[in-house]
């Protein structure tokens, strides 16, 4: 009886696992996408990477709707293949969608980068066309000018002191 049992349990096994077996390799192809820079500005170029063997053959693509349809080439040495895609001029602000299809499978990436309006703010002082504005510089003044203020009055205290 308990033979009879543990076969019976065995078997199940088996076939749960040899049914699930052939559905998890078919989302082994392709595995990931990268896309760089994560934050991009209209009309920026866009390096997408998807890791994948599927994705060498003829006919593989990238799609969003942030950009044009996109081939992807291979990358010698290795199953990744890349694509660099121009982010359209009129694309609005906001994270977008990239999708792969490779070898008739497809892979999407949610939100795998955002574009922004105007240029990308880094460095000393970001790199946007936009300035100070008028408040920006009135309130810059106002700082200088209670600094100077305070300065003044410490340093006629301190004078001031020594006399005495």
């Amino acid at each position: 009886m308990r033979t009879t049992r543990s076969l019976a349990v065995a078997v199940a096994t088996v076939g749960v696992v040899g049914l699930a077996a052939p559905a998890a390799s078919a989302w082994a192809d392709p595995t990931n996408i990268v896309a760089m820079p994560s934050v991009i500005p209209r009309g920026g170029h866009l390096t997408v990477t998807v890791d994948g063997s599927s994705c060498q053959s003829s006919g593989s693509k990238i799609t969003s709707p942030a950009f044009p349809d996109t081939e992807l080439r291979g990358i010698p040495g290795g199953s990744a293949v890349s694509a660099t895609a121009i982010v359209h001029e009129h694309a609005r602000p906001g994270a977008y969608d990239i999708t792969a299809h490779c070898g008739g499978k497809t892979l999407t990436r949610p939100a795998a980068f955002t574009v922004i309006h105007g240029g990308v703010r880094g460095g000393l002082g970001g790199s946007t066309h936009s300035g100070a504005t008028g408040t920006d510089m009135a309130i810059g003044g106002a700082l200088v000018a209670a600094a100077l203020v305070g300065g003044g009055v410490f340093w006629m205290r301190r004078r001031s002191e020594n006399r005495v």
